[in-house]
């Protein structure tokens, strides 16, 4: 744990931020931190924490030099990016349609680009990533990325089965996976698309520096019910491409951080071995289940225990019970705030906060 003794003004508020997606939610405090967001999150990734990250400690860098984020609707970066102009072309040149409603694009389903994965060679022109004005967005995001906070790029579409998805539709892509005519071809296109992403992973890294801690990258594996495959066939297809990014992301003292959809606890191992360190489960996982099982071998985001209708001095208790059973030495976790943010109510925050510096205080 963290050598920084704990100090009651920690407990000051610095500053609040509101829920984007819920104004109902109330505003989620920000203590006066002994140290930098950006640290404490890199503390907790090498096992050391000063206290339990909240998800204020992390920026989120989607920047539009890399054509997919336009394309898929999700530019966030420094500058305003006009939202009438995404959609059109990803980076390797299919046409994706924004669906305003929905806040996002997909791909026009019925007449996928790639009805064999035998021909993709003749088919796919990868993208040269050095054409792009890596420069001008290095400038232009200077500022935004330099904000004391450990900001993660994201990969939306990522280089395997989501990648294969964009290619070939749902259909193809998932008996891609398993036709013993095809899964040649696959894992070939697989080791290409991953070379690609380790070169894009080099190319950020330099472009933006210590403006960025780590990359999230997407690559969904299930339904609301279950997986859309086996774990025999994404430890076979896809976890050998899958470490050799985050191998490469690591090599760089950069976070390799997994964001899947879907009901995924059979997949769990295989994340494990493909490298990731950490990942963000969808509500319908038995979080505290896999926390008991995994949690010394990859950080999840776990979700909180808070009783419908408890007291402010009831929810900052079970803050504090959140540390005492999920935030232990050799076995931490993050508290799982993207899709419980109603849990994470101020209250439980402080207690959580509290419970987690004097954790790391008493351990020294």
């Amino acid at each position: 744990m963290s050598k920084i003794p704990f100090d009651e003004k920690e407990m000051n508020v610095a500053y609040t931020v509101p829920n984007l997606l819920d104004p109902a939610i109330p505003e989620s405090p920000a203590w006066t931190y002994p140290q930098s967001e950006k640290d404490a999150v890199k503390e907790l990734y090498t096992g050391t924490p000063t206290w339990c990250l909240s998800g204020l400690e992390t920026g989120l860098f989607a920047p539009s030099v890399i054509p997919d984020n336009i394309a898929r609707g999700f530019v966030i970066e420094g500058s305003p990016f006009d939202m009438a102009d995404y959609g059109g072309p990803d980076m390797f040149g299919i046409q994706w349609e924004y669906v305003p409603v929905a806040g996002g694009s997909m791909v026009r389903p019925g007449t996928p680009f790639l009805e064999d994965a035998n021909d993709w060679r003749k088919m796919l022109k990868f993208p040269n990533i050095d054409a792009w004005d890596w420069d001008a967005s290095g400038r232009e995001n200077y500022d935004y990325l330099h904000n004391g906070k450990a900001n993660m790029l994201w990969f939306l579409n990522g280089c395997w089965y989501e990648r294969l998805v964009s290619f070939m539709d749902f259909e193809g892509a998932v008996v891609a996976l398993i036709d013993e005519e095809q899964k040649d071809a696959l894992k070939e296109l697989f080791a290409e698309t991953t070379a690609l992403y380790c070169k894009l992973v080099d190319r950020c890294a330099e472009t933006y520096g210590e403006g960025i801690s780590g990359f999230t990258v997407h690559d969904d594996w299930g339904s609301q019910r279950a997986p859309f495959f086996s774990p025999a066939v994404g430890e076979e297809m896809i976890v050998p491409y899958m470490r050799e990014l985050t191998d490469h992301i690591k090599s760089k003292g950069l976070i390799a951080d997994l964001h899947s959809c879907g009901s995924l606890e059979m997949q769990l191992p295989n994340f494990i071995k493909a490298g990731w360190q950490s990942w963000c489960p969808m509500p319908m996982n038995p979080t505290q289940k896999m926390y008991e099982k995994y949690g010394d071998k990859i950080l999840l985001h776990v979700e909180p225990d808070l009783p419908e209708g408890a007291s402010e001095e009831e929810q900052e208790k079970a803050g504090g019970e959140f540390v005492k059973n999920y935030f232990n030495p050799g076995k931490y976790c993050i508290p799982n705030y993207m899709y419980f943010p109603q849990k994470m109510t101020p209250a439980f925050r402080r207690g959580m906060y509290r419970a987690s510096r004097q954790q790391a205080v008493s351990s020294l």
